[in-house]
């Protein structure tokens, strides 16, 4: 067992924007196997809850209702996991005693991490000293118990971790691939950071003629043969857009169906991560296994819509969806795009981001020359006007979504839900 330096708990159950920040932070934990015995409700909760959280998406955690004794019970019979997470009310010496008769049936590589409720200095340096790993004062909430976990596990001195930024469309032909790439490049020109784009539309992926690219290899190799991939093979696949730009490029072919399991682009994106401080993941207007697990893992989610009816429902449902697979995350940003366009009738953008309960990233303007004579050339929109207004949009941006600058502060949802407005939409036809 391991000895960490102790750092209080913070109190609270529910996700907070404090535990937001905070996990915001920490990096993935590994594949490893918890088990926990809670006494309480309020220790109980935060872990399950820890549990579900997108960084714990590969250990392997299961909660028991019982103290030690439930533990001790437990362990003469079954082998001692990666680590332990206890609860105990008991006073300091019933409890030192008692994690003695714990460490007669457990493996001495498990990690165990003690929740109590006493405060005491003397209880947390016998803890320590009796080789437990971490001592936490209840109350805990989620982000403390996936800081604690991270803490023994994560190499403190290991390469920082790329932030994933996942770029979607609320329905097809929004403009999604687009923005996704001008965002992209706007972060490498402007912060000289290095970039990587992958192209997950393998069937009709764009980003290879956007960058005006033809690269031989890109990501169906790096997908149909996961057991050769790693920074080096996954290097000689990129290939590079601009100084700082680099394109994980879909073969845009039909020679064979994409057919993937769920994380079958998991760890590709792990190891992009590794290798650029920032990924910039386009992924395609499809709902299936392994769109649903890119997305819930995602640092960051950007959701492309235009301002019509349909754009309205699928966002709705994309939110509330990503509510649910990732409780312990901000919502994700909103685009509006190809606002204005001449003739067409339109939701108001105000009234398009309040039925989501969003602010949006930007909203930008149906301009059909700028962007038509960008795709038509291969080059993106600051290379054929830096000093146009959207060009400065796509900037601002890539602030944002780099943790350099903050969005505008979010209104509330005005009344009304989505069918409401639906009802005015049509009677105004």
């Amino acid at each position: 067992m391991s000895n960490l330096a102790y750092e209080p708990a913070l109190a609270g159950e529910e996700a907070s924007q404090q535990d937001i920040a905070a996990m915001n932070a920490l990096r993935p934990v590994p594949r490893i196997s918890i088990q926990a015995f809670c006494e309480t409700e309020g220790v109980s909760g935060p872990i399950e809850r820890a549990a579900e959280d997108r960084r714990m998406s590969k250990a392997h955690l299961k909660v028991h209702m019982g103290g030690i004794e439930t533990a001790i019970e437990f362990y003469r019979s079954a082998p001692t996991p990666n680590l332990i997470i206890l609860e105990s009310r008991r006073e300091p010496k019933e409890l030192l005693e008692s994690l003695r008769q714990l460490a007669e049936v457990c493996d001495p590589s498990s990690k165990v991490v003690v929740v109590g409720h006493y405060n005491d200095v003397w209880l947390y340096r016998e803890l320590i000293r009796s080789g437990i790993s971490e001592y936490v004062v209840a109350p805990v909430s989620m982000a403390d118990i996936v800081a604690v976990i991270s803490a023994i596990f994560v190499d403190p001195d290991a390469d920082p971790m790329g932030r994933s930024i996942a770029f979607v469309g609320a329905k097809g032909g929004v403009g999604s691939s687009t923005i996704a790439h001008n965002i992209a490049w706007s972060m490498s020109n402007l912060f000289g950071a290095e970039v990587v784009v992958a192209d997950l539309d393998l069937a009709f992926g764009t980003a290879n003629i956007n960058f005006d690219q033809d690269p031989a290899q890109g990501i169906a190799e790096a997908v149909f043969s996961p057991e050769r991939i790693d920074e080096v093979y996954l290097d000689r696949l990129l290939a590079q857009c601009a100084e700082h730009l680099s394109l994980l490029a879909a073969p845009s072919t039909l020679d064979r169906v994409y057919d993937f399991d769920s994380d079958a682009f998991s760890q590709v994106i792990d190891i992009a991560q590794r290798s650029a401080p920032h990924l910039v993941l386009d992924v395609p207007h499809v709902w299936n296994g392994w769109t649903r697990t890119t997305l819930s893992q995602a640092d960051e989610i950007v959701i492309t819509a235009t301002p019509e009816l349909a754009n309205l429902r699928n966002a709705k449902n994309m939110v509330d969806t990503l509510k649910k697979l990732r409780p312990n995350d901000g919502p994700p940003h909103l685009i509006v795009n190809q606002a204005g366009v001449p003739k067409r009738p339109e939701i108001s953008s105000k009234e398009f981001a309040e039925s989501l309960g969003l602010t949006p990233l930007a909203v930008i303007p149906f301009d059909p020359q700028l962007f038509g004579n960008a795709a038509n050339n291969g080059r993106m929109l600051g290379e054929m006007d830096a000093k146009h207004a959207i060009v400065q949009s796509m900037a601002e941006m890539a602030h944002v979504l780099t943790g350099r600058s903050e969005a505008k502060s979010k209104k509330k949802p005005g009344i009304g839900n989505l069918f409401d407005r639906m009802k005015v939409l049509k009677a105004k036809k």
